[in-house]
């Protein structure tokens, strides 16, 4: 209340169960957002001894990369680390794990705990989204039979997040085969958007788009599917500078919650 007040905006609609951002509670989230990395990676730098510098080897899914990491290796850097990047698929994550070719990885699958240390890092929504341009043909409401008939398109071939979406809406599982498999969420938003067929999007991938209305999803509400990424890295002794960076992302995560 007392942010409203001095920002001169309504940032959150109080519900039953919680609360909802507005649009300006968005804004302001992205405005602030560099700053507020800024000041946490300080903190955590004062909290872990101020350890500073050396070479981290980073393993993430590219999308993840590109929408939600810049910010923060922009920071590492600043702090005086050398980040060296690789992106995959699930299988080649767990394969840089395996080989101890990476320090730190982010997946979209709970790793197995005999091999890998890990902690949950992201809860991602899942919305199945569609251009306005196909709105007619689609209806307003999720019909299996409909979307059956119209192209779609996937991640791979295991259809991991459109599973979990058909799932939650028809109770039932998916039979149909994707129109095309694209390993990278961007180009599936861009296709989307230019009006090629429908597919799922995590919120991160799609927020602007959604508000803007150049997408649309059919499973707005309370009941959005879930999906948890976590931070995994190699079990055995850690540099400390791998530990710093490790609890600077776990940190910097939850604070965003």
């Amino acid at each position: 209340q007392s942010l409203e007040s001095f920002i001169g905006n309504k940032l959150f609609i109080r519900q039953s169960r919680g609360v909802e951002p507005t649009t300006a509670a968005d804004e302001l989230a992205r405005s602030i957002a560099p700053n507020i990395d800024a000041l946490e990676l300080k903190l955590s730098s004062f909290k872990l001894g101020n350890i500073q510098g050396g070479t981290i080897h980073l393993a993430a899914p590219a999308d993840f990369l590109y929408y939600c990491l810049t910010t923060p290796l922009v920071s590492l850097m600043e702090q005086g680390f050398n980040v060296r990047c690789q992106t995959g698929n699930r299988q080649k994550i767990y394969d840089l794990l395996k080989e101890k070719t990476t320090d730190i990885a982010i997946t979209a699958s709970k790793p197995d705990e005999q091999q890998f240390n890990f902690l949950p890092l992201v809860t991602e929504k899942l919305y199945l989204v569609h251009a306005p341009s196909l709105t007619k043909k689609i209806g307003k409401k999720p019909n299996k039979e409909v979307l059956s008939q119209i192209p779609f398109m996937a991640y791979d071939e295991d259809l991991p997040l459109v599973r979990s979406v058909w799932s939650s809406l028809f109770e039932s599982p998916i039979n149909t085969a994707a129109s095309c498999i694209v390993p990278d969420l961007r180009t599936i938003k861009q296709l989307i958007i230019e009006g090629h067929g429908w597919s799922v999007l995590p919120d991160y991938h799609c927020e602007r788009e959604l508000q803007e209305g150049s997408l649309i999803a059919m499973n707005n509400g309370n009941d959005v599917p879930t999906n948890q990424l976590y931070l995994v890295w190699p079990k055995g002794v850690q540099k400390p500078n791998i530990s710093f960076v490790r609890d600077y992302l776990t940190t910097l995560f939850h604070t965003k919650k």
